[in-house]
């Protein structure tokens, strides 16, 4: 063996700078990325053309796609819909929904690209978080580890699909479907097992950008700033009631009570800002603003109920609270709402005044508007958000988290499952085909070309294009070699399983700061080798190759889903570190043992 070259050595210390300064967090994770590009390039270790190729990469390109294709299921709706079923599920229990999150992260993974899975759990997850108001560092990295847990399970991940190949190219049989299982399924429940009894009790309680669940916090604001729970009402529908069987129109609840319906709850589901067309049923429970004389109920067949949460029933992601102003020069100066047929023409309807520091809540369809005051209004997102082309209105600041286009919810959903579909056949490249669909997403207006561009995460887009050019570095300069072979030249006389257990050690490094795919590109030819000069079957080297490259839970460096949630989940480094590790540790020792019983190593 001899020495390392200079360059070699160049790359080492590098890493190694680069291994501090992200541990230590001397520097934010992007802005070191960019560092180590810069130095590379400036080093001479890579060429002009490999310091950017990181931003051309597949990786990247997927990045990209799946983010806004993730926007679309977000603004289309599919997700709060997902989030409403794993939210019945689990309940409020943060132990329930860390299982649920784990369990349908794993499960996605077992037949779709792991970044595919995240990509689609990631928005339910930040809407389950907001629903629950727990933190969303308390969902986000189990939903990260039970995707690449998923991973291990299958022949579907990109590292198991390359180590496979590798042994299809030396003329062995590759792995089949379901090869991974035996040993990645128990993994899957170990490391849920884990997270529920462990993990839990190491995860942050941290909220991106220090903002604890914007949408629910606004909305509660809204409401207690206009007092809305003093003038909320919520009236049950009887049996024998006139105004069951017709419409909300035809009932003409607004003259018979002086109440505007604002919230509707049959069997157990709320439906926000129900249409006048509505038809109101038996067992109905309806939230109305104003405050009915009791007296007037019973004759209509009605009956007053305990107060409820006024912000539950009134707004949601996809029916949201806003504050709107006059515009200086408003045309609606002097007029009431009922002059203005405001409830008809913007379909949106008003809840509150604020007029001289005071909350106007009833009589609102005859007061006249004045210049200064602010009208608390209720409507679906893509309604609200019609009023910024209004000249004589001014929206204050909206709901982040609306659902803009929820009629386009199954086209997305399609589109969706279509491109997930056709990527995990493998006969076209996953990044083409996940930009085909985020493309046809657009085309089709799930999507606006301006929201993908504010969906993206540019944040993990530098720091995987800024740590390329190294992992292109360790093996250009041969000190990926130069490790393995040391280690094989060292450990010459060792059992079967002691060398499956040095390979994937190596494997777990190299995946830290290369990623899984190029580590089992360096070391699966090599674990093939060293399977025939000890005289086992290629088959099981390549298997624990293949699975330790799905070891990428103490950094955000192993794989993309990690640094996907890592600015959502406002993890660092250590926080990795710290939940990551005797995950890493418990999962190794099982894949050990796995391959012991199944592999016969």
């Amino acid at each position: 063996m001899g020495l390392m070259s200079s360059a070699a050595i160049a790359s080492s210390i590098i890493t190694l700078a680069a291994a501090l300064l992200l541990i230590t967090e001397w520097l934010r994770p992007d802005v070191v990325a960019l560092l180590v590009l810069v130095v590379l390039g400036l080093s001479g270790l890579v060429s002009p053309e490999e310091v950017f190729s990181g931003f051309s990469g597949t990786a990247v390109m997927t990045i990209l796609a799946i983010s806004m294709i993730s926007e679309a299921l977000h603004q289309t709706g599919v997700t709060h819909v997902l989030g409403q079923r794993m939210h019945h599920y689990a309940g409020k229990s943060e132990t329930r929904l860390i299982w649920v999150v784990m369990l349908v992260s794993a499960g996605l993974s077992l037949f779709m690209n792991n970044i595919a899975a995240v990509a689609v759990l990631l928005p339910t997850v930040m809407g389950l978080s907001r629903q629950t108001q727990i933190a969303p560092s308390r969902l986000l990295l189990p939903l990260a580890y039970g995707t690449t847990l998923g991973g291990m399970a299958t022949l579907l991940t990109t590292s198991n699909i390359i180590v496979s190949g590798a042994l299809r190219e030396a003329g062995y049989q590759p792995f089949g479907l379901l090869d991974f299982f035996p040993i990645g399924g128990p993994v899957i429940l170990l490391g849920i097992i884990y997270m529920l009894v462990v993990g839990r009790r190491l995860l942050p309680v941290r909220y991106p950008t220090g903002q604890a669940v914007r949408s629910q916090v606004l909305h509660k604001e809204l409401a207690r700033m206009y007092g809305l729970e003093k003038n909320m009402s919520e009236i049950e529908v009887m049996p024998g009631s006139r105004l069951a069987n017709i419409s909300i129109s035809q009932g003409e609840w607004a003259k018979t009570l002086g109440a505007n319906v604002v919230g509707l709850t049959r069997k157990g589901r709320i439906r926000i800002a129900p249409t006048p067309q509505e038809v109101i049923l038996i067992g109905d429970r309806l939230l109305v603003q104003g405050l009915p004389d009791p007296k007037l109920l019973t004759p209509l067949g009605l009956r007053l109920r305990p107060k409820a949460s006024t912000v539950y029933h009134v707004a949601d992601e996809a029916v949201n609270l806003v504050e709107v102003v006059l515009s200086p020069h408003s045309t609606m100066l002097g007029k009431s709402l009922r002059e203005l047929k405001f409830r008809e023409n913007y379909e949106l309807n008003v809840l509150a005044i604020w007029r001289s520091g005071k909350s106007i809540r009833s009589g609102l369809a005859d007061v006249r508007l004045e210049f200064g005051d602010a009208l608390l209004v209720q409507g679906t997102a893509a309604r609200i958000q019609l009023l910024h082309n209004d000249r004589d209105l001014i929206v204050m600041e909206e709901d982040p988290d609306a659902v803009y286009k929820p009629k386009l919810g199954r086209l997305a959903l399609l589109i969706t499952f279509s491109t997930l579909g056709i990527a995990s056949l493998g006969v076209l490249p996953v990044a083409v085909v996940a930009m085909a669909g985020a493309v046809l997403l657009i085309l089709t207006d799930c999507l606006s070309m301006n929201d993908a561009y504010r969906a993206i995460e540019w944040k993990a887009i530098f720091l995987i294009a800024g740590m390329w050019p190294l992992s292109i570095a360790i093996r250009s300069s041969g000190l990926a070699d130069h490790a393995i072979l040391a280690i094989l030249q060292i450990f010459t006389d060792v059992s079967p399983l002691t060398l499956a257990g040095l390979l994937m050690g190596l494997t777990f490094i190299l995946t830290q700061f290369m990623g899984g795919q190029v580590a089992s590109l360096v070391i699966a030819p090599l674990a093939i080798a060293a399977a025939n000069q000890i005289h086992v079957d290629p088959r099981s080297m390549g298997m624990a190759v293949a699975l330790a490259c799905s070891l990428a839970f103490p950094t955000p460096f192993g794989h993309p889903v990690n640094i996907m949630v890592m600015g959502s989940g406002g993890y660092t480094i250590r926080d990795y570190l710290r939940v990551g590790l005797p995950l890493t540790i418990l999962v190794f020792i099982a894949i050990l043992i796995g391959l012991h019983y199944f592999w016969g190593l």
